[in-house]
């Protein structure tokens, strides 16, 4: 029996040596992998960092954009205002314009019936003055 009890710590001693190299080469492996993984991490970092810096470049930009939006629409409001105002102002001369020329055309239909009466008036003058010119002359002419 004791030959056989050799043999099996023999045995062990050869599967645990076995089982160490195996173990070894794996570690090596998981070694190699973990440093692939952090090389590829610190890699991401660097380029995490350069995007991180590149969006706040970005977001400064866009903010002072937008500020620069925001007083020219301002500056826009007043120019609209202004020209509101223009238009304002030239309503009511066109509302002064077409009080006036509506005044004028009341003021010369007035006038139109006072012209027509006093042209009948002076043609009617004329009438009685050219009668009384002819009757004259007759009168001269029989004397």
């Amino acid at each position: 029996m004791p030959a056989i009890v050799s043999w099996s710590i023999a045995l062990v001693a050869v599967a645990f040596v076995v089982l160490v190299i195996f173990l070894i080469r794996t570690l090596i492996a998981l070694r190699a992998t973990l440093e692939s993984t952090a090389s590829t991490l610190d890699s991401l970092e660097s380029q995490l960092q350069g995007v991180t810096t590149e969006s706040t470049e970005l977001l400064h930009k866009t903010n002072a954009l937008a500020e620069d939006i925001q007083g020219k629409s301002e500056s826009l409001n007043s120019v609209v205002d202004s020209i509101k105002g223009v238009g304002d102002t030239i309503q009511r001369v066109n509302q002064s314009v077409r009080r006036v020329s509506d005044d004028i055309g009341h003021r010369a239909e007035n006038r139109s019936e006072q012209v027509a009466q006093a042209v009948e008036w002076s043609q009617a003058a004329m009438d009685i003055w050219s009668k009384w010119k002819k009757r004259k002359e007759m009168d001269k002419t029989s004397k």
